[in-house]
């Protein structure tokens, strides 16, 4: 393995550390947790959102913390959900008179954590909430859930619930904000290759050198089947097919439109996967209104992509173009 890495058990404080001296105005990291915060967070006039998961996903999402998205993230170790403890921490640290939005992406480790710290939470009368985001259509159950997993679309979530509680809305309005946009989003991936974690040295699983994973988890979950390699368009329109089947997507539709890198895929690759998905979705009537091409979600060093859409209407269409201000700028 070539990582640039020390020890593996500092993996996840080093980078949290390394992200908050290079955002020392904006960010302030609070090693006990494993929490990245806003430096001007808690306030008063505004809900809290928050969202936590493993780590390996960067940018998602200590690297989304900032105005017009997140105010605080406390992952856990790589693909490993944060300790209750962790969550409930930064709950008290951010709880505002406004109240607490959790952002959790569907696994049953994630949920177990944020579920126990909101009920602690709820014990000290602090005003709490959590929205669950499963975007993943790749397959109804996997080795980490039950149901839909949480994958990139997530990104629209934050974005959409970000925007309004900087615009003051109160915790119901932000969390019925949060359930639209989740309702109206779907997302499909797929690898070229493993990822290796750097606790464990070698690839998570193996993919032979002439296959592809399609609708393969962000943690390396099996997906939908194996195939060998096939050219780019190929692999657009089945993942395109998967995805604006399931809303479905119609003829007539805006939509915002996301090529995910996984983390080891070049943007000169991404871009040639837009291409030919803009083209599809022309083709069956859809308009592209907002599109976003680079990495979003990862999975540490995985080769490959994952293909999301979002129904836009004109009030998700405003909260996606507020600004935000964080230290991946990627909207």
């Amino acid at each position: 393995m070539k990582k640039f890495v020390n020890d593996p058990k500092n993996y996840v404080p080093e980078m949290l550390e390394g992200l908050a001296l290079a955002n020392p105005e904006t960010l302030r990291y609070v090693p006990d947790y494993n929490l990245i915060m806003r430096t001007d967070a808690p306030r008063d006039d505004k809900v809290s959102i928050i969202q936590g998961s493993g780590s390996g996903h960067e940018p998602a999402h200590v690297m989304t913390v900032g105005p017009g998205m997140l105010d605080a993230a406390c992952p856990g170790d790589v693909f490993a959900a944060p300790p209750t403890d962790y969550v409930y921490e930064t709950i008290k640290l951010l709880a505002t008179p406004k109240g607490v939005l959790l952002l959790v992406n569907n696994y049953t480790g994630d949920r177990m954590a944020f579920d126990m710290a909101q009920e602690l939470a709820e014990a000290e009368d602090i005003t709490v909430r959590t929205l669950f985001i499963d975007d993943d259509v790749s397959v109804q159950d996997s080795t980490y859930t039950v149901g839909r997993r949480g994958v990139a679309g997530n990104f629209f979530v934050m974005k959409a619930v970000g925007a309004a509680a900087e615009r003051g809305a109160d915790l119901d309005e932000i969390y019925r904000i949060g359930e639209k946009v989740n309702s109206v989003t779907r997302t499909m991936g797929m690898a070229l290759t493993a990822c290796t974690p750097p606790a464990k040295g070698t690839p998570l699983f193996d993919l032979p050198a002439d296959e592809i994973e399609m609708g393969v988890g962000i943690h390396g979950e099996p997906g939908r089947r194996r195939v060998k390699l096939m050219p780019a368009d190929a692999i657009v329109d089945e993942l395109l097919d998967a995805v604006a089947g399931d809303l479905p997507f119609e003829s007539g539709d805006r939509v915002a439109l996301m090529v995910n890198g996984l983390g080891g895929t070049p943007i000169s690759e991404l871009y040639i996967l837009y291409r030919r998905a803009h083209n599809q979705l022309a083709d069956r009537g859809i308009t592209v209104g907002r599109n976003y091409v680079g990495e979003y979600c990862t999975s540490l060093d995985m080769a490959g992509a994952s293909i999301t859409l979002v129904r836009l209407d004109d009030e998700i269409e405003s909260l996606l173009a507020d600004p935000a201000e964080i230290a991946i700028r990627v909207f």
